[in-house]
């Protein structure tokens, strides 16, 4: 699919910097750089030239590249300026190209939308081009490579492909049941295969919540009473002060948050209003929220600065959720703190005990120290479609007297349903909204 529009924007990051990407692609690219540089460049090389409004005065001189179809990453003839990344200089040239007749400014994601349209990037490659940009962690960057270099893909056109496979062999079974050159152990063989397939997917599925923890982060409520330590460990871990901390207690009445890098994975770090029982209509409110939040953890810090602290909390928390008994304030005279009942006991006031803290946090994040790649459905659709083709399997595989014809049709069900992962089939519906996440010039 070819756009008629010639679409340009600023592709680099934001401005004063030191350079500015400016990209351009459509059908218009080469007459367009031609106005502005003179004579066109050699294709993917940098050449440097002054870049001219078309009265012939000098917007900047920069490098700029060509990249004719279809090896560019659109699949359309492609340009970029390289110039001064100062605002007049950026502005004048995005203003002149305004200029061009057929030429529009690019709406976001609208390069890599065409990328797509035009067969060079499939929406597992799009998507992971798009957590690439907004990746903030080591871990986040390598899933990001993983899905935006094909890596995830090429499991994927792997399992369409096998599933292709056995279908034509069943239906050349149906079709050629008489002719010899088509056994009748074709059929064994191949529903070996997909029993094989069935539980590749489900491991594949099960990997899910790890995939969803690099990309959004181990959600970590802090909990506790009163004036437990929990906004003293808030803003020590966060290193700034991001909640209010005095002695009176039910001062936090929110839920507050930071976002934390810990060992390459987000930490999304949550405080919580104190758990008591109280008549204040605004704390109410503020417990409510925090009991809220809590049930959604994916670990819970339950703090207290006495023995009998974690026994007042500990019953209205989950059993499903993984708790960390933090002794605070064990910097007081009076250590009462310190009890058997306590993983981990920490002074936020001296630093005593936070690097045996985030140790212990760092226990709860994935292991993946055995893993070479991160080959894992990063998203909800993801997993949606992948439950959808082991059911069509499992469809397929629970009873083999079933008719051949009907097995094959769960096959085919299948297939669609790793096919719609990539965007192979029916997924216009998915397009606004993959693309929308996408900054403009991207």
């Amino acid at each position: 699919m070819t756009a008629v529009d010639t679409i340009y924007a600023l592709s680099s990051g934001a401005l004063p910097a030191g350079v500015a990407v400016v990209r351009i692609s459509g059908p218009q690219t080469v007459s367009v750089i031609e106005a502005l540089c003179g004579r066109l460049p050699a294709p993917r090389m940098a050449t440097l030239k002054s870049i001219r409004s078309r009265n012939g005065l000098e917007i900047d001189r920069g490098l700029v590249l060509y990249f004719p179809s279809p090896a560019s990453f659109t699949g359309e003839d492609c340009g970029e300026f390289h110039i001064h990344g100062g605002r007049a200089a950026v502005a004048a040239l995005l203003s002149e190209l305004a200029a061009f007749s057929g030429l529009r400014h690019a709406e976001a994601g609208e390069f890599s939308r065409r990328a797509f349209q035009n067969g060079k990037l499939d929406l597992v490659e799009v998507e992971g081009l798009a957590d690439l940009l907004t990746a903030e962690t080591e871990m986040q960057r390598r899933l990001a490579i993983e899905h935006s270099s094909g890596g995830q893909s090429k499991v994927y056109a792997t399992w369409a492909k096998r599933l292709t496979h056995a279908r034509a062999m069943i239906e050349a079974e149906l079709d050629f049941a008489d002719e010899d050159d088509v056994p009748g152990s074709v059929s064994e063989r191949i529903w070996q295969d997909m029993s094989l397939l069935a539980r590749e997917i489900a491991a594949h599925i099960a990997d899910a919540p790890i995939a969803e923890i690099i990309r959004d982060g181990l959600k970590i409520v802090i909990a506790g009473e009163p004036n437990a330590g929990k906004s003293s460990l808030l803003n020590a871990l966060a290193k700034r002060d991001i909640a209010i901390v005095t002695e009176i207690a039910g001062t936090t009445r929110d839920v507050l948050s930071v976002d934390l890098s810990l060992a390459g994975f987000s930490v999304k770090l949550y405080d919580t209003a104190g758990l008591r029982e109280t008549a204040e209509r605004v704390e109410q409110e503020g417990i409510r929220r925090a009991r809220e939040v809590i049930e959604s953890a994916d670990l819970i810090l339950l703090l207290a600065d006495t023995p009998q602290g974690f026994a007042s909390v500990a019953d209205s928390l989950s059993p499903d959720t993984p708790v960390l008994r933090v002794a605070t304030k064990i910097d007081r005279d009076e250590k009462s703190g310190a009890t058997d009942a306590a993983d981990v006991f920490i002074s936020t006031r001296t630093g005593e005990g936070m690097q045996q803290l985030l140790d212990a946090i760092e226990r709860h994040l994935p292991d993946l120290s055995s893993r070479t790649s991160l080959s894992m459905p990063s998203r909800r659709r993801h997993v949606d479609s992948l439950r959808q083709a082991l059911r069509a399997l499992d469809g397929s595989l629970v009873d083999p007297n079933q008719g051949l014809d009907i097995r094959a049709e769960q096959l085919r069900i299948a297939g669609d349903a790793i096919g719609r992962i990539t965007g192979r089939v029916d997924v216009e519906n998915l397009l606004d909204v993959i693309f929308s996440e996408f900054c403009i010039g991207k």
